[in-house]
């Protein structure tokens, strides 16, 4: 009994100087933070808010363990175990530190993200800017998660010592990676390659396999497109660059808005026209720039009649293309009925006085139905 007393004896103090320690770095961090809240809400600044909410999360880890670093000296053990905590926890600063590169890099994202606002009509600048921020943020903390494995790794002795050996087959586990991890590799030089070359951006209108939809986020190594009735499809970043694809804000976000109709030949194309140019004037989802109606083209019974116009995004050109075409439809039933389309028939050989005669009694009754 004497003999564990004394074994707990040992240890007792160390670790209620850790634990102080611990305590003692999580209440200055709760301190600092509320304070920093506070001022983040009252100055209303995007950086200093940003600041605050990224690193509240890594400081609850860095603040400790620099604590820790602090007490070790002071530590009533043997120098070995000090090593050997002291390494763990130096393990756990370089992880710290790392995140604090990660979440500074957001900080910076948050700041030109401020600077450009997507809210407005034409925000190509916008996106353009926020695409390629969000591509290379995420490459760049990809990079520092590998660097700061490999400077962790190299604080091992026998690691160390074993890299000099492996230098020689470095090249061939180097091409047996690249074979195993093709797709992912190829998906990181996409995204690479999407930030500079840009064919896609966030917030861009897209046909995708025959979906139409919007460019909602753009990953290391895929791409999130919302479709309009709310699906997401999951697309490679690799597609974008190996397939055909449709981009409907490529270079501006306004686009022209059509209905085509089918009319008889007897429908007024002038009264149609300044119905249309009405229809749009009145409309709050028309950008003033475009407005034609013309007839594209004509068949046998019938004439087709487009009607061209424009609005300052893909939402409003597709609500200006419904409101039209149900405003034009309506204008016909009520003013022209008789111009809606319709089947031409020619009846030949009606006596005079109006009736078949001879012949099945049921075709015969067909045919008085259709003179009638």
């Amino acid at each position: 009994m004497t003999h564990l007393w004394q074994y707990e004896h040992v240890w007792l103090w160390p670790a209620i100087i850790m634990a102080a320690s611990i305590l003692l770095a999580l209440i200055v961090h709760k301190v600092l933070f509320s304070i920093g809240k506070r001022l983040a809400k009252r100055e209303s600044s995007v950086i200093l808010g940003s600041l605050v909410s990224h690193a509240e999360g890594p400081t609850r880890w860095i603040f400790p363990l620099l604590a820790l670093m602090l007490a070790l000296p002071t530590l009533p053990v043997r120098s070995d175990l000090v090593d050997a905590v002291r390494h763990v926890v130096g393990l756990g600063i370089i992880a710290a530190v790392a995140w604090v590169i990660i979440f500074l890099a957001e900080v910076f994202s948050d700041a030109l993200y401020a600077r450009y606002r997507t809210d407005i009509a034409d925000n190509l600048t916008a996106r353009r800017m926020r695409t390629q921020i969000a591509v290379l943020r995420r490459i760049f903390s990809i990079l520092v998660v590998v660097v700061t494995l490999a400077v962790m790794l190299m604080t091992f002795p026998a690691i160390h010592q074993l890299g000099t050996s492996l230098l020689a087959s470095a090249g061939i586990a180097g091409l047996v990676v690249g074979m195993a991890m093709k797709g992912t590799l190829s998906n990181l030089v996409a995204g690479l390659q999407i930030a500079l070359t840009e064919p896609i951006r966030i917030d861009d209108v897209v046909i995708v396999a025959g979906e139409w939809g919007w460019i909602e986020e753009i990953l290391t190594t895929y791409v999130i497109v919302r479709t309009w009735d709310l699906r997401r499809l999951v697309v490679p970043l690799s597609y974008f660059i190996e397939n055909e694809f449709q981009n409907w804000t490529r270079r501006t976000s306004d686009l022209l808005a059509y209905v085509y109709l089918s009319v008889d030949y007897t429908a007024p194309i002038e009264e149609l026209r300044q119905e249309f140019r009405r229809i749009v004037e009145a409309s709050p989802l028309w950008d003033r720039k475009v407005c034609v109606l013309q007839v594209t083209d004509a068949t046998e019974s019938t004439i087709q009649i487009r009607a061209l116009t424009s609005a300052a995004d893909s939402s409003k050109a597709w609500d200006l293309r419904c409101e039209v075409r149900e405003k034009l439809i309506t204008f016909l039933q009520e003013r022209y009925p008789e111009c809606l389309p319709k089947t031409r028939a020619t009846v030949r050989g009606l006596p005079e006085n109006g009736h078949f005669v001879g012949g099945n009694p049921m075709d015969v009754a067909a045919r008085e139905h259709v003179a009638r």
